[in-house]
């Protein structure tokens, strides 16, 4: 399988959003990957509100199954989240099951008026009634049984998609 450019989808999935930003809309984006593409995106679409990043690990639905992620991250939301637009970014929508636990977590923060979310890529095969706002591009068929796709960054900072096999 041919994996697309993050530079260009990354674009894609800016002027996508670009039209629904506000002063007042917000970035949260899921470690890790969602924090990279949060982060170009703040800068792309001008976002004035800083930027907040959010690791799911104690609000899966598998922790006690999975255990702790071995590099947990620290979440922040250095904003008011009451009332507030705020865009929720990840690179990989695939069960729902990640996003299901950005929301409850970000919910711990306060009560947004609205939460849109927006990925790179949707894998599809859901689990959970979740749909992306805003995607850069969806497979159009499913990945083989075990696979993983996700972002990857490298030492300059480049991202790239990565597909692995279990």
């Amino acid at each position: 399988m041919i994996l697309p450019e993050v530079k260009q989808l990354l674009g894609i999935l800016a002027d996508q959003m670009r039209p629904h930003v506000t002063p007042e809309t917000a970035l949260v984006g899921v470690h890790t990957g969602g924090v990279w593409l949060a982060e170009r995106l703040h800068t792309l679409l001008g976002i004035s509100q800083p930027l907040g990043s959010i690791d799911v690990a104690f609000y899966r639905d598998d922790y006690g199954k999975r255990g702790l992620h071995p590099r947990p991250q620290k979440s922040g939301v250095p904003f008011e989240v009451n009332n507030r637009h705020i865009i929720l970014v990840d690179d990989v929508l695939y069960t729902g099951r990640t996003t299901r636990a950005a929301l409850n977590e970000l919910f711990d923060y306060g009560r947004p008026g609205r939460i849109d979310l927006a990925v790179l890529i949707d894998r599809g095969e859901r689990q959970l009634p979740i749909a992306a706002s805003f995607c850069a591009h969806t497979l159009s068929e499913p990945l083989p049984a075990g696979s993983r796709l996700s972002l990857q960054r490298d030492d300059h900072g480049n991202l790239s998609l990565e597909l692995t096999h279990a």
